[in-house]
């Protein structure tokens, strides 16, 4: 049987936990900041509880339990492009991919080769360069061009495992943002925010015996398919369009990161 296809799917049940929200997404500077973005209105968090002892090498049965729960089916919430309007699965997941996602960064302080590599001035501006396109992207700064452009002088700058984190995939999902995306010429918006988020989706515990913090979440992101192919976290890919299960197996919580790239509320 292929892995993410339903076979025994254990005995993990959900709960939909309407009460947890997420400040980081609803706060009035940001949802100033993701209008600016065009995410407004097409990015959203939501939170579930399970029951049994979450293990990370059985994260495809656990991912395939979730899309078939009960109480996750009426509940969790997706987009059908270009719509606006909020809707829930209205589909049998018959297979999911899950893929792992580092989640091993405690500091902002990841982001400081940004200035120490002249793509961030000290004043926290960003160098602009000649606009050129990596579709659909304008890239009109250093900025995007170290985010995107994998033939620029500055791409390294980055390891290929540091793309690979949590924290790094945020800030670019931000840098980039939604379909009518007004760019920010100072880099702060986009590592406040990052941080604000982050922080609100993943758990960390101080380890009794070192003292030190470590992080507890694991990190998936997420697609689902139908009869007919993908139909989450959208029916069309791009790569703006992403769902992340954020899973603190201490709570027993999963938290889930959506957005659908499109236009976002402008108003």
């Amino acid at each position: 049987m292929a892995a993410g296809e339903p076979g025994h799917l254990g005995s993990y049940y959900f709960r939909f936990l309407p009460q947890k929200t997420f400040q980081s997404l609803t706060s009035q500077e940001t949802t100033s900041r993701l209008r600016q973005w065009s995410m407004l209105g097409r990015i959203k968090a939501q939170a579930f509880g399970f029951d049994q002892t979450f293990q990370a090498y059985r994260k495809d049965d656990f991912v395939m339990a979730f899309f078939k729960d009960p109480n996750v089916i009426p509940n969790l919430k997706l987009l059908p492009d270009p719509s606006g309007q909020w809707i829930t699965l209205g589909t049998e997941v018959k297979k999911i991919e899950a893929i792992n996602v580092p989640c091993t960064q405690l500091s902002m302080s990841f982001f400081n080769r940004l200035y120490n590599e002249d793509i961030v001035r000290d004043n926290g501006h960003i160098v602009k360069c000649l606009d050129s396109f990596c579709d659909p992207f304008l890239i009109s700064d250093e900025l995007r061009k170290v985010l995107l452009m994998e033939d620029s002088e500055k791409y390294e700058v980055f390891s290929q495992r540091d793309r690979e984190e949590f924290l790094f995939c945020l800030f670019k999902h931000l840098c980039l943002g939604g379909a009518l995306c007004q760019y920010e010429d100072v880099v702060n918006p986009y590592l406040e925010t990052t941080k604000l988020i982050y922080k609100d989706l993943v758990s960390v515990r101080k380890n009794p015996q070192t003292k030190k913090i470590q992080i507890t979440s694991s990190v998936f992101k997420v697609t689902a398919y139908d009869s007919a192919g993908i139909c989450y976290p959208s029916t069309k890919g791009h790569e703006q369009t992403f769902s992340y299960f954020i899973v603190d197996p201490i709570k027993r919580h999963v938290h889930v990161l959506y957005h659908c790239y499109g236009v976002g509320e402008m108003s």
